[in-house]
Formats: structure tokens, C-alpha cells, sequence
């Protein structure tokens, strides 16, 4: 969520979530209950920080249009010294939450945001890092009642950043029925059924720490014995591209917009339901299939694949760290670069994972651009942390594509005569 990411409590929990996943990673292995897969994984840490680039690039009005109703439009009905102003913002927040998230899922332009988070098909720790990178054009208006009530800037970037750190641990499924905490709170069983794309299962559980505004608003369903949660979304993505996750939905509407003839509807299209779409740009040929709904998009890997793809996902992760941790000595124009390297080294690997006709071989090229490009220390500082960080990943990409990758190979071949 994209106007909590300045709280500290979010920097501090990242390196905890990471752990966790290569815990439950190593727990799913030990039960026989593996439920991750190499390039989803990939995708989802990649996806997710990316979505950090665009608040530390300030791009938004999330904060000019705080600043701007918390200093003219505030009520002050809620005092920082007192304990009732931090239950009452946190009651709030998850209350804000519950109707940001709603409406997100039954408006069909907030969907077009949202659904990044939605596209995974398995269902585990590191779908909870699949955020979107276009949440900022928003989300944000939905909490601006809580500013104008009184709510202190430091109660709510604190309750936001504790209600979206627990909204990390209920994406996984290897924790059963809880009893009456499940009453109470989004725990696992209920969250599984949120990312569920069953027709049974659609558009219910929108609470972020509690349960009970689902309950109250009608929005409530308990996940049933005989039918098991398929994960994903009904149209879905078919890619590990980051580009196409964010905008795959504008895509479509932009494509609706274009050829239906109705003007009515040509508005329609960005207030209506998630689901509708014109009679007139309908293609019977994309409508799902009921007997594939359960089918998962999985493009075989070769063990080159895998082993790029392996060391791509540790090194996603040092050098989003190495950009986030030293901005402070970046320039604004670094850190925009260092943004479009990152976005550029996690679309080179999607396609590599997706098999992708030469996709090796144009990360060949890349990797020994960057190289250059940071060495020359024309566009960015060879001296910053992230600037070498870039060039010895770049560095290990070219001897692997350029000398492992041959050298397996030719050993394989070797073997095989």
C-alpha cells in the first residue's frame, strides 16, 4: 500500500518477511507441501519492489493532499497525547481499509490497480509482496476521512504500517482453522478464500486486520469443505512480465474504450463493475473456459534457467536494499535510474523465464551495456553502493550467459555421446 511506505515499521519488517518466506519455503519441502514455484516467486519479489521506486521518486498527490487537509480541513478532534486517539486510528484505518479494498474489487478503472495483487495462482507467503506500482493514482482517497477527523500524521503512518505488516502473514496455507479468532480477525483460511477465484468464493473478505466489517456489511464467506480455493484471477495473466501485470486491466479497458460504439458505455467502462464489459467488444473466444480454471501458468524451465533464475531472485532483493538504504546519497536523478535498471533487470528475467526467443542473449547485451554505462560514470556515480552492486551483478550475468551456460552445455553433450 503505497501511502504507508515511509513508515520505519515497514523498512524494518522487509528483512523479516524475506526470512519468513525461505522459511516456509524450507517448512513446505519438509511436510511434502511445497506450494512455490521458481518464476511466480520471482515475480512476486520483483513486482513488489518495484512498487517501492514510485514513493521514493515522490510520484503522486498522496502527500501534497495530506499536508494540504491536515493543515485547512482538520477537525482536531483527536489529541496525540491521548490512548483513544491510537485505537480509535487504529480502528479506523482497518475501517478505511475495508472500503479502499471493496471498492477496488466492484470499480472496474480502482480494479485496474489492484489486481496485480490478485494474479498469482499459488498461494503463499511471497504473494503477499505482489503489490502494484500504480496504487498511488488513489488509494490514498479513501483514507483522507481519517486526516479531516483529526486522526496526527504520526498515529496514522504508525497504524497504517502495523495493519499492512499483518496483512502479511494470513497469505499462507499452511495454517488450518483458527477457531474464533476467525471471528474476529483475517486470519489465513479467510484470506485464502479472498485471493480465491471460484464463483463461490468472489469479491468477499476485504478487512485488513479484522473480519468483523465483512460480517457487518455483508460481505462475509467461510471457506467450504467441498470446494477448494483455485487461486488467481478469472481472466488470467499469463505472464511474468511486470509491465504487463500493472496494466494488463488499463490495457483492456483502453481497447473497449476504442471499439465499442456506444458513448454510454465507452464511460461505463472505467465506473463499472469489475466483471461487465460492453456486448459489442465481447469476444466469446477470451471468456473462460470452466474446465480450465484450475489450469496454472507454468512455462517449463532447462537448469540453466533455474539457476539463473535462482541467483536473479537474491539479487533483486541486495540490489533493491542497495537503492532503498542509500538514497540519501543519490540524486534524484540516480535513484530514477537505479529505478528503470531494476524494472529493465526484472522484465530481462521474466522473459528468460517465459522462454522467450533470445532472451539469454539480449541479457547478454544488457548486462555488458550497464557495465560500461556505470564504469564510464556518465548518467550515474561508479562511487555509490548500488552503482557497484549494479555492475557485479551485471558482471555475473555476462560470465554465466557467456561462458557457464556453454560450458554446461558442452558437458551435457559430452555425456550424452
Amino acid at each position: 500500500m503505497i501511502i504507508t511506505d515511509k513508515s520505519i515499521i515497514i523498512t524494518l519488517a522487509v528483512p523479516v518477511f524475506l526470512l519468513l518466506i525461505i522459511v516456509e519455503y524450507l517448512y513446505g519441502l519438509k511436510v511434502g507441501k511445497n506450494n512455490y514455484k521458481l518464476s511466480d516467486t520471482f515475480t512476486s519479489l520483483g513486482l513488489g519492489l518495484i512498487s517501492r521506486f514510485p514513493p521514493m521518486l515522490g510520484i503522486g498527490l498522496q502527500g501534497a493532499a495530506f499536508v494540504y487537509v491536515g493543515s485547512y480541513l482538520n477537525l482536531k478532534l483527536l489529541p496525540l497525547d491521548s490512548p483513544i486517539t491510537w485505537i480509535v486510528g487504529f480502528l479506523l484505518y482497518d475501517l478505511s481499509y475495508y472500503w479502499m479494498h471493496r471498492m477496488h474489487h466492484e470499480i472496474k478503472v480502482l480494479w485496474a490497480t489492484h489486481s496485480v495483487h490478485h494474479h498469482g495462482e499459488e498461494y503463499n507467503l511471497s504473494t503477499a509482496l505482489r503489490q502494484t506500482s500504480t496504487g498511488w493514482l488513489w488509494k490514498w482517497i479513501f483514507y483522507i476521512p481519517m486526516i479531516m477527523v483529526g486522526v496526527p500524521g504520526e498515529v496514522f503512518v504508525t497504524v497504517a504500517g502495523v495493519n499492512l505488516v499483518y496483512q502479511f502473514w494470513v497469505h499462507t496455507k499452511h495454517i488450518g482453522h483458527l477457531g474464533i479468532l476467525e471471528k474476529i480477525f483475517i486470519t489465513p483460511m479467510n484470506h485464502g478464500v479472498h485471493h480465491a477465484k471460484n464463483a463461490e468464493y468472489i469479491d468477499a473478505n476485504y478487512g485488513g486486520v479484522f473480519i468483523i466489517w465483512d460480517r457487518m456489511f455483508g460481505t462475509y464467506i467461510s471457506e467450504r469443505s467441498d470446494i477448494k480455493p483455485i487461486y488467481g484471477t478469472v481472466k488470467p495473466l499469463n505472464s511474468w512480465n511486470p509491465i504487463w501485470a500493472n496494466f494488463q486491466v488499463f490495457y483492456q479497458m483502453v481497447q473497449d474504450t476504442i471499439h465499442t460504439k456506444r458513448v454510454r458505455d465507452k464511460i461505463k467502462i472505467w465506473y463499472g463493475s469489475t466483471s461487465w464489459r460492453p456486448d459489442d467488444v465481447i469476444d466469446n473466444k477470451l471468456n473462460q473456459n470452466p474446465a480450465m480454471i484450475s489450469e496454472k501458468y507454468n512455462p517449463p524451465l532447462s537448469k540453466e534457467q533455474k539457476v539463473f533464475g535462482v541467483f536473479q531472485i537474491f539479487s533483486i532483493v541486495i540490489l533493491a536494499a542497495s537503492v532503498i538504504l542509500t538514497a540519501g546519497s543519490q540524486t534524484y536523478q540516480e535513484t530514477g535510474i537505479f529505478g528503470l535498471i531494476f524494472l529493465l533487470t526484472v522484465i530481462l528475467t521474466s522473459s528468460i523465464l517465459q522462454n522467450k526467443e533470445n532472451s539469454f542473449n539480449t541479457q547478454l547485451f544488457v548486462s555488458s551495456g550497464l557495465i560500461l554505462l556505470i564504469f564510464s560514470g556518465s548518467a550515474v556515480s561508479s562511487t555509490l553502493i548500488a552503482s557497484q552492486i549494479i555492475m557485479i551483478h551485471a558482471f555475473i550475468n555476462v560470465l554465466y550467459i557467456g561462458i557457464g551456460i556453454p560450458i554446461q552445455r558442452y558437458t551435457l553433450k559430452e555425456s550424452t555421446n
